[in-house]
């Protein structure tokens, strides 16, 4: 058995998602694929924040409602306060980065609520109206990467050095900006194997070498083969 009742939705928060799962008793739920992303999430009473990924994660809990904010890659630390590669790999509890009197009333105004998943939005939207712009050339790097570019051409288009792109990203998205790069790449070629692309097609037109370079990629990221990805529902 699998997750039960996932659902997704744009959100208010600039290319942020809302999301919603239940995994049933017993049921083993889904593994979350590196995304570039920072969630904040309510589990039964809690909040925590898991942070970017660099392999998937199997979650261990069953018979558990989920509501969840998937922010765009870059943008959940100005919010939180603290630099994605502190969050790498990482599912923190939200009172290890705000204080203690703030994450209980929080959290009590999720539980509380009717409609968990507009309230949780509303804490990241009221949060957001109070600290400052996120970097702008965190979109660029994103738009540019997941364009195909590469980290070089990215550098040069967005007029930084390496070195500086490196800083950003490590405090941005968890990881330098290869690694980010290919985690899209990963994430495109399984949308496009998804869409009946042949895995040497979908090898091809996604930037990869050859189909062994997809298989090892994929085989990284996802611990799994690209065939047994597209068998889940």
């Amino acid at each position: 058995m699998g997750d039960d009742g996932y659902r997704e939705w744009s959100s208010r928060y600039g290319g942020a998602t809302v999301w919603t799962k239940t995994v049933a008793p017993g049921a083993i739920g889904s593994p979350v694929l590196p995304d570039g992303c920072i969630d904040l999430i309510w589990a039964d009473g809690t909040l925590l924040v898991a942070g970017p990924d660099t392999k998937a994660h199997h979650p261990s809990a069953s018979g558990r409602d989920y509501v969840g904010f998937r922010f765009f890659p870059g943008t959940a630390p100005t919010l939180l306060g603290v630099p994605a590669h502190e969050l790498r790999d990482r599912r923190v509890d939200l009172a290890d980065l705000w204080d203690t009197a703030t994450t209980r009333r929080l959290t009590a105004r999720v539980d509380d609520a009717l409609d968990r998943a507009g309230a949780l939005e509303a804490v990241v939207l009221e949060r957001a109206s109070g600290v400052g712009p996120v970097d702008p050339l965190v979109r660029g790097v994103v738009g540019a990467l997941d364009s195909g570019r590469s980290v070089t051409e990215v550098a040069e288009m967005l007029s930084v050095d390496a070195r500086t792109l490196h800083r950003k990203s490590l405090a941005a998205f968890g990881y330098g900006p290869k690694t980010l790069a290919r985690i899209l790449r990963v994430r495109r070629a399984i949308a496009a194997a998804r869409g009946g692309l042949s895995f040497a097609d979908t090898a091809a037109t996604t930037g990869f070498a050859d189909q062994a370079h997809l298989a090892r990629d994929v085989r990284e990221f996802a611990g799994t083969t690209l065939r047994q990805l597209l068998s889940r529902p």
